[in-house]
């Protein structure tokens, strides 16, 4: 036996990835009192009927677990919703879908119930910060493919180097977080080829579906071919304006939601109760709620884009999602992490440095991420305060990227 042991020793694994830069934002905007458009939760209330649901259901001690993979009327709810936006979709509410604590605990369930250690998962970059630290916690090995800019176009053969003999699953969010991306269906009919082709599963973040400005969202598991072999995860979060109550599901063939269910029973055992019946309830929102929520925030989109460009920043203006990424080449010299901590200093609004979205930092040294999920009176203050960014270099003219 060793004379000492160290008991602050840490796994690989955790070793491997930073904690979340998002959140992290989030506390330095906090401790300097700054407007928060890093992290992208609305500071505006959530439709009142769900607040109604959520009580009653408690009053009617709705307080228990729910059955483990999801109570069944949400799971009804969520077949109902999905095959009522995309009729030839149609899901089977007992055997495809799983309730999870959010659409986090749902894609990292998905990836340990169905990826191997050794496998290989294809990641877009930039990315959502989880899916790396995800395909890592599962033991796969991350390849990143970069999109361009600055319309963030797929390039097809790298693509398609990407995929090789390991390839388990490729990672696709659209509308897409942080670049505010929607894929088209040529480049979804080239990802469907490439995993046809090559035996891989597509696991699909899908919680900006109906977050959309240019474009439509068209899951994949509508398109031809891929059903069998889609893993579609979403929320309540997004959609309904309710980032802390953690409620969101997984859509999948029933051979892979067996195992996504048993992972997800030992991770969670399962999703608030209350909230699920909650859930019922908003699913079951007009078709009108939706086309308002897309308009609101397109106004929001186009009340923080021009705030920006006045700041000298060169935004990318995104075609859903409700983030914008904007290059600060021309006001700083400044790698992002700097400039980012001195925004929230002062004048005070936080962004996301826009290396935490790339697996090689240098690609986003000179980017930064906002969200714009705020009242007009936030977006308004943030506006007000970009008046004051100090420049640290000489810049260039401000242009926008449309």
């Amino acid at each position: 036996m060793p004379d000492t042991v160290d008991f602050t020793r840490v796994s690989r694994r955790a070793s491997s990835f930073t904690e979340s830069v998002i959140r992290e934002m989030t506390r330095h905007a906090t401790l300097h009192d700054a407007v928060n458009l890093a992290q992208g939760f609305p500071d505006f209330p959530c439709p009142p009927e769900l607040k109604e649901a959520a009580k009653t259901a408690i009053d009617r001690d709705i307080n228990q677990y729910a059955i483990t993979w999801g109570a069944r009327d949400f799971r009804e709810a969520i077949a109902a919703k999905t095959a009522s936006f995309h009729p030839t979709w149609r899901v089977d509410p007992e055997t495809e879908v799983t309730v999870t604590c959010g659409a986090t605990e749902g894609m990292i369930a998905a990836m340990l119930a169905l990826v191997d250690p050794g496998d290989e998962v294809i990641v877009f970059e930039p990315f959502y910060e989880n899916y790396g630290p995800d395909a890592i916690l599962s033991g796969a090995i991350p390849r990143y493919v970069t999109l361009r800019e600055p319309d963030w176009r797929i390039d097809a053969d790298e693509l398609q180097a990407a995929f090789g003999p390991r390839t388990r699953a490729i990672i696709l969010n659209s509308p897409h977080n942080p670049t505010g991306k929607v894929f088209s269906r040529t480049e979804l009919e080239l990802i469907a080829g490439l995993a046809q082709e090559h035996d891989a599963l597509v696991l699909t973040d899908d919680i900006y579906e109906h977050i959309v400005y240019a474009g439509e969202h068209i899951p994949m598991a509508t398109m031809p071919g891929m059903a069998e072999r889609t893993v579609s995860v979403n929320s309540l979060s997004k959609t309904y304006s309710v980032t802390g109550w953690r409620v969101g599901w997984v859509v999948a063939p029933a051979a892979l939601t067996s195992a996504i269910r048993k992972v997800h029973d030992f991770l969670t055992v399962g999703a608030a109760a209350p909230l699920q019946a909650a859930g019922a309830v908003a699913l079951t929102l007009p078709d009108a709620y939706y086309a308002t929520l897309g308009a609101e925030y397109l106004r929001r989109r186009d009340l923080l884009v021009p705030a920006l460009e006045s700041a000298g920043l060169r935004p990318f203006v995104p075609d859903g999602a409700y983030y914008v990424m904007a290059d600060i080449s021309g006001v700083t010299d400044e790698d992002d992490v700097t400039f980012a901590r001195r925004l929230t200093a002062g004048p005070g609004v936080a962004s996301v440095p826009g290396s935490s979205f790339y697996s090689r930092p240098e690609l986003g040294r000179t980017k930064v991420r906002f969200a714009f999920p705020k009242r007009d009176e936030t977006l308004a203050a943030a506006a007000h305060r970009l008046r004051d960014l100090p420049s640290s270099a000489q810049g260039s003219p401000t242009s926008t990227v449309r």
